[in-house]
């Protein structure tokens, strides 16, 4: 049968040392979470928002990103948009508290999911699927060019 010595059973302080960083939350500096802001530097969240829906017809600020969405609302929107057929662009909120909490001021909306479609806010979840029912959606699309118009 063979035994683990006593010296491989627990790390020596020196090796634990060497391991944990000088911060207080006991994690290496390589496995520390990085955070990556959504604004540019120097820039605020508003204004970076403005810039991204001006950038992209069609803009979703949502949990998750499109190709993983983390809440059935938001999931809900990305299959709307897949159906329209519609490139669009998604941003992820729980990546950055600064975005989760800039989005909601910045439109006035309280939660999350958020469509833009040509530089308008239209609404969340319920308002794009209601949109998207009607046909109401498809017209704003084409109007805002981010569909092709029937010839």
């Amino acid at each position: 049968m063979l035994r683990a010595s006593p010296a491989l059973a627990r790390p020596s302080a020196v090796c634990a040392r060497r391991w944990l960083s000088s911060s207080d939350s006991g994690i290496h500096d390589d496995f520390a979470p990085k955070k990556k802001g959504y604004a540019t530097e120097g820039g605020d969240v508003h204004s970076q928002i403005a810039k991204d829906v001006e950038e992209h017809k069609v803009v979703v600020y949502m949990k998750g990103v499109p190709d993983a969405p983390m809440c059935g609302f938001s999931n809900a929107v990305v299959q709307v948009m897949k159906a329209e057929g519609v490139p669009f662009k998604g941003f992820n909120v729980l990546a950055d508290p600064d975005l989760r909490e800039g989005i909601k001021s910045y439109s006035a909306w309280p939660t999350v999911p958020q469509v833009y479609v040509g530089g308008e806010f239209i609404g969340g979840c319920d308002t794009t699927v209601e949109m998207y029912k009607s046909g109401e959606l498809r017209t704003m699309l084409k109007e805002a060019g981010a569909l092709p118009t029937e010839g």
